[in-house]
C-alpha cells in the first residue's frame, strides 16, 4: 500500500469508527429495551431495528477490512434472523449472551487500528457461548427446521475481506462534523477577547480622565485668559516704549490666543475621540458578546450523549450485586454546556451507582416489603428559570438509614454522640455529603469510601450549582441537583490588601459590606460579626494570605469586608479596599505552577497589571488554621497530626512476593508489620501479640482468609480489629462472603491501588 492510499485507509477508518459508535449505541438502547418489553408487535420491531443495525455495521467493518468485528457481527444477525422467523425464543441466557457479545464489541472498536502486538479481544468464546445460549431454549418446531436454525445460528467461516458498498444513510442536514479539539481551541480563543474587550474598556476610562483634564484645563484657561490679555495690553501702553520690548509683548500676545484657540481644539476632539472610542467599544463587546454566546451554543450538548450508556450500566451493576433494577431518563435531549457535560459524568456514575449500592434492595427484600422485585431508578432533568438546569436522581428503595450515618460521623470524629443526636433530618443529610462518612458495611472498589458524595458535591459547586436530598425511610432517596447551562462569563470582584490586589470569584459573594469597630465580637479569642443574626469568623485577609504586615488598622473603620461563602460554610474577610466587579479572563499559572495554596489562578487588567484569582476553599482553610493557631489549649481536630506509637499491622499472605509487597508498601508508609503465611499462623500471633489491624489474602492453605475473618470476630479480645480481604477473587458471591465473615474492607488484587489501601487503612486504624 502506497502512502497516498494509507493516508485514505486511515481517513476510511477514522469514519468508520464513526458511524460504528452510532450503530453501538443503538444495538445497546435496543437490547435494553427488548428485555423490558414484553408486547410481542414491539418485539418484532425491536429485533428488526437491531437486525438491521448489526448488518450495515457488519458491511462496514468489511469494508475496513475489520474480520474479527464482521464475524462477531455476523453470529448476532444470526440470532436476530432466527428470532425474527421464531426459531429461537428470547431467555435470560440469550441477553446475557447478547450483552457479552455487544461488550466484546465495544473492546474491538475500541483497539480498531491499533498494532498487531497491542491487545486484542479474541471473539471465539463469545462466539460459543452466544450459540449455546441461543439453542438451550429453542421452540417446538420441525427437525428440518432445527437444522436450519443450527445452521443459521452457527459461526460462520471467516473468509476472505473483500471491500463492499453499504447502503448509504441520508445526510444530515446543514450539519458538519467537528473534533472536540478543534471546538475547543476555537473556543478558548473566542474567551481569549474578552481581555481586547476589557482592554477597549480601559482605554475608554483613561480617554474619558484625558478628557476631564483637558475639560479642567480648558476652563481655568478661559477664566485667567482675559485677565493676562488685559495685562498684557497695560504693560504695552505704560513700560513698553522700545520697538524691542513691543516685538516680544505682540508675540505673547499672540502665543496667547494660539494657546487659546488650541485650548479649545483639543478639548472639543478629546471630547469627540471619547464618544466616538466609547462606540467602538461597546460596539466591540457586542459584537465579542455575540460571539461567545454562538459559539456556547456550539458547544451545547444533550444529556442523552453522556446518558446512553447508563442504562447498560445499571443493568450490569444491579446483577452483579444480585438485585434487579432499570433506568428511567427523562429530558435527555435538554442542552447543556459540553464543558459541564463532561466534567459531570463522574458525578453522574457516583449517584447512580450511589442508588444501586446503597439505596435499591435485593428482590427477596423488596418483595418482603411489598414492593415490585425490580427497583427503578429515575433520572429527571428540565429546565429551570435563570438559564439553569435541574436534574432529580432518585430510587424507591431503602431510603436513607439516619442512626447509621449518625453512627459513622461519630465513629470518624466529625461530632460527639450528643451532637449527632441532636440532629435533624436535614443534618443527617449534610452528614453523608462529609469525605470518609458511608453506611457501607464493607469497603470495596466500587463503595463503602464515602468518598462518592463528596465528590459529587465538590463537583457541584465547582460548577456553580446546588445540591440538596429528599429521602424517606422504606420508600427511596432522591438528589435535587441545580447547574448553570453554560458556564458563565467568570466574573470577580476586585480588592486591595496593602499595596497588593486580588479577585474574588463572584460566584463565592454572598455581599460586601462596611462594618465599625464596635460591631466586631470576640468569641473564644476568634473575631466574629452577626450577620442575619448569625455569628460569621472574621478574619483580616492579609493573615490569611500571610503577608508582612496586617492590612487594616485596629484604630480605623468602618472596615469594608468581603462575606464569602463556600457549600455550607461562611467566612468575612476584611480587606483594605472594595474596588469593583467586573468580567475577568482566568489565566492559569502554567505548567511550573499547577497549584499553588489558596490561588485558582489569575486575570489581567486591561492595563497590564496580572491579578491572582483566589480560591475560596483554600483561603477558608488557610484562615481556620491560622484561627487554631492563635487560641492556644484548644486543639483543632481539622488540623491536628494523628502522634504516638507505629501502628502494628499482621500481613497474611501464602504468596511470598505478595507478602514482601505488602511488608514494603505498609513500611514505607510508616506501619510496623508482621507477617503470617495462613491463617492459622496469623491467629496464633493474634493471640500472642498486639495488632491494631490484619491485611489478609483470602485463598490460603490450612485456614483462608474469610474463616480467619469469622474467627477474629468470634473472639471477644480481637472482635472490633479492623480486617481488609485483599483477593483475587472479585465474584458478588465473594464479596457477600466477606460481609457475612466481618470484613471492614474488600480489595479486588486486579484493581488494587496502593493509594487506596493507605487511605482504606488510615480510615479503619
Amino acid at each position: 500500500m502506497n502512502a497516498k492510499d494509507e493516508e485514505f485507509f486511515k481517513k476510511l477508518l477514522a469514519t468508520f469508527k464513526i458511524e460504528a459508535a452510532e450503530h453501538r449505541q443503538a444495538l445497546t438502547a435496543g437490547l435494553l429495551e427488548l428485555e423490558k418489553t414484553t408486547a410481542s408487535e414491539r418485539q418484532k420491531e425491536i429485533i428488526e431495528t437491531i437486525f438491521r443495525e448489526t448488518h450495515s455495521l457488519k458491511g462496514a467493518a468489511r469494508a475496513v477490512n475489520l474480520g474479527e468485528i464482521e464475524t462477531l457481527c455476523q453470529s448476532i444477525e444470526n440470532v436476530f434472523s432466527s428470532l425474527k422467523r421464531d426459531l429461537v425464543v428470547l431467555s435470560p441466557a440469550l441477553f446475557d449472551a447478547l450483552h457479552e457479545a455487544i461488550n466484546t464489541l465495544d473492546g474491538l472498536l475500541t483497539f480498531t487500528g491499533e498494532s498487531e502486538t497491542g491487545e486484542r479481544f479474541h471473539a471465539a468464546d463469545i462466539l460459543e457461548n452466544l450459540e449455546c445460549a441461543a439453542r438451550s431454549h429453542p421452540p417446538s418446531m420441525p427437525e428440518a427446521e432445527k437444522r436450519q436454525a443450527e445452521r443459521e445460528i452457527s459461526p460462520p467461516v471467516p473468509t476472505e475481506s473483500a471491500p463492499s458498498f453499504m447502503e448509504p444513510k441520508p445526510a444530515l442536514v446543514e450539519t458538519v462534523r467537528i473534533s472536540t479539539a478543534r471546538l475547543n481551541s476555537i473556543l478558548l480563543q473566542s474567551e481569549e477577547l474578552i481581555f481586547a474587550k476589557l482592554a477597549a474598556a480601559h482605554r475608554v476610562a483613561d480617554l474619558k480622565e484625558i478628557h476631564g483634564l483637558m475639560a479642567d484645563w480648558k476652563k481655568e484657561w478661559i477664566h485667567i485668559y482675559p485677565e493676562i490679555s488685559a495685562l498684557l495690553r497695560g504693560w504695552e501702553k505704560t513700560n513698553s516704549r522700545n520697538s524691542s520690548e513691543k516685538r516680544h509683548l505682540a508675540k505673547l500676545q499672540e502665543f496667547l490666543d494660539w494657546n487659546h484657540h488650541h485650548a479649545q481644539e483639543l478639548e472639543s476632539r478629546t471630547a469627540a475621540s471619547a464618544a466616538a472610542f466609547e462606540q467602538d467599544h461597546l460596539v466591540l463587546g457586542r459584537m465579542i458578546d455575540n460571539l461567545l454566546g454562538d459559539m456556547k451554543k456550539t458547544s451545547m450538548f444533550p444529556f442523552h450523549l453522556v446518558l446512553e450508556v447508563f442504562p447498560k450500566l445499571v443493568r450490569d451493576l444491579s446483577r452483579e450485586q444480585g438485585k434487579e433494577a432499570e433506568l428511567t431518563i427523562q429530558g435527555g435531549e435538554i442542552e447543556i454546556d459540553r464543558r459541564i457535560l463532561e466534567e459531570f459524568k463522574d458525578p453522574f456514575l457516583h449517584m447512580v451507582r450511589n442508588c444501586i449500592d446503597h439505596g435499591i434492595e435485593t428482590p427477596k427484600e423488596r418483595l418482603r416489603k411489598k414492593k415490585a422485585a425490580r427497583g427503578v431508578i429515575t433520572l429527571a432533568i428540565s429546565q429551570i428559570g435563570g438559564g439553569h438546569v435541574e436534574m432529580r436522581i432518585a430510587d424507591d428503595g431503602a431510603g436513607i438509614d439516619a442512626a447509621k450515618v449518625k453512627a459513622a460521623a461519630v465513629k470518624l470524629g466529625i461530632l460527639s454522640s450528643q451532637a449527632a443526636e441532636a440532629l435533624d433530618e436535614s443534618g443527617v443529610h449534610t452528614l453523608i455529603f462529609h469525605s470518609g462518612v458511608s453506611t457501607s458495611p464493607v469497603i470495596t472498589d466500587i463503595s463503602g469510601r464515602g468518598l462518592g458524595l463528596a465528590i459529587v458535591r465538590e463537583k457541584v459547586e465547582e460548577l456553580g450549582g446546588s445540591i440538596a436530598i429528599e429521602s424517606r425511610p422504606g420508600e427511596g432517596t432522591a438528589f435535587r441537583i441545580v447547574l448553570p447551562m453554560t458556564l458563565a462569563a467568570y466574573r470577580g470582584i476586585m480588592v486591595r490588601v496593602n499595596e497588593r490586589f486580588f479577585v474574588f470569584p463572584t460566584t463565592n459573594v454572598e455581599r460586601v459590606l462596611r462594618i465599625h469597630p464596635g460591631a466586631i465580637r470576640t468569641v473564644e479569642n476568634q473575631e466574629t460579626i452577626a450577620v442575619n443574626g448569625q455569628a460569621v469568623s472574621l478574619v483580616r485577609l492579609g493573615e490569611a494570605l500571610e503577608m508582612p504586615s496586617p492590612s487594616t488598622s485596629a484604630a480605623s473603620g468602618p472596615f469594608p469586608l468581603v462575606l464569602l461563602h463556600y457549600g455550607q460554610k461562611r467566612m468575612a474577610f476584611l480587606v483594605d479596599e472594595i474596588l469593583e466587579e467586573q468580567e475577568v479572563l482566568v489565566k492559569n499559572l502554567g505548567p511550573q505552577l499547577t497549584r499553588v495554596k489558596n490561588i485558582d489562578g489569575a486575570t489581567i487588567l486591561g492595563a497590564g497589571k496580572v491579578v491572582p484569582i483566589l480560591n475560596v476553599s483554600d483561603l477558608m482553610k488557610s484562615a481556620a488554621q491560622r484561627v487554631a493557631a492563635t487560641r492556644p489549649g484548644i486543639p483543632s481536630a481539622a488540623f491536628e497530626e494523628k502522634t504516638g506509637a507505629k501502628q502494628s499491622i499482621l500481613v497474611v499472605e501464602d504468596s511470598i512476593t505478595a507478602r514482601t509487597l505488602l511488608k514494603n508498601i505498609l513500611e514505607t508508609a510508616g506501619y510496623e508489620v508482621k507477617t503470617a503465611v495462613d491463617g492459622i499462623d496469623a491467629f496464633t500471633q493474634l493471640r500472642t501479640a498486639e495488632f491494631n489491624m490484619v491485611v489478609s489474602d483470602v485463598d490460603m492453605p490450612r485456614m483462608n482468609g474469610f474463616e480467619l475473618t469469622a474467627k477474629i470476630r468470634s473472639e471477644k479480645k480481637l472482635a472490633e480489629m479492623p480486617v481488609v480481604l485483599v483477593t483475587a477473587l472479585q465474584s458478588r458471591e465473594d464479596r457477600e462472603r466477606g460481609i457475612d465473615a466481618g470484613a471492614n474492607a474488600y480489595i479486588v488484587k486486579s484493581s488494587f491501588d496502593q493509594s487506596n489501601l493507605l487511605e482504606i487503612i488510615r480510615r479503619l486504624i
